[in-house]
């Protein structure tokens, strides 16, 4: 059977650490006299901590110096890290490892392409760090996603060819990247939002074994 590589992006995908995002930058937006609501935080899905930094900074009108602008990213990756700390296997998304357990069995490569710069640590909390043979993630890229960058390297690390990789994505910017790179894109989310994806499903409940099979055979 033809080896393929499958990659996931991590937050929204594999576990949902989207609401620990939200509540950090709501606090320090807040503490900067900006508002933040749930829909501006749909605006940073997948978006790096910098630019999503900039995005409430321009929100808010707000200008800012080098070492304030620093502070500022440090002290909301504390919040963060602080609600991560407490995470476990409970809030892996549904399905996820029966998918990965199925791709395991059949020797595909699995990799993650995540902005995250916490995605180990986010791995080694829910018990799921070993069945990646590659990790790409904020810390490995210059790019962000809409760049293909991270997903690339993970094609690059898994030595498999970009035109045989599939993109597990819940973000616009993840699926950009992906057909960017040439990758067959699958979202995981709402269709009307993630309408440029090769493929949408709701979750990886609705994600068939055979579905996956397909995949490989193509």
């Amino acid at each position: 059977m033809k080896r393929k590589g499958f990659i996931f992006d991590l937050d929204g995908v594999i576990v949902d650490t989207a609401k620990y995002h939200f509540l950090a930058w709501q606090k320090l937006a807040n503490s900067i006299g900006v508002e933040f609501t749930h829909e501006q935080n749909e605006q940073l899905k997948g978006v790096s901590r910098v630019k999503s930094l900039e995005k409430i900074l321009n929100w808010g009108n707000i200008t800012l110096d080098n070492e304030e602008f620093t502070g500022l990213m440090a002290k909301k990756n504390e919040d963060y890290l602080l609600h991560i700390e407490k995470m476990d296997a409970s809030e892996i998304l549904p399905d996820v490892p029966r998918v990965l357990e199925l791709l395991e069995k059949e020797k595909q490569g699995i990799a993650l392409g995540s902005a995250s710069k916490n995605a180990e640590v986010i791995l080694q909390k829910v018990h799921l760090i070993q069945k990646f043979s590659a990790i790409i993630d904020g810390n490995g890229v210059t790019k962000g996603k809409p760049d293909p960058e991270v997903f690339l390297n993970a094609a690059k690390a898994l030595s498999i060819a970009p035109e045989n990789c599939i993109v597990f994505e819940d973000a616009t910017a993840g699926i950009k990247a992906a057909n960017a790179a040439n990758m067959i894109s699958i979202g995981i989310g709402d269709a009307s939002v993630l309408y440029e994806a090769d493929y949408v499903f709701k979750d990886f409940t609705e994600i068939s074994s055979d579905f996956i099979q397909e995949l490989i055979k193509k």
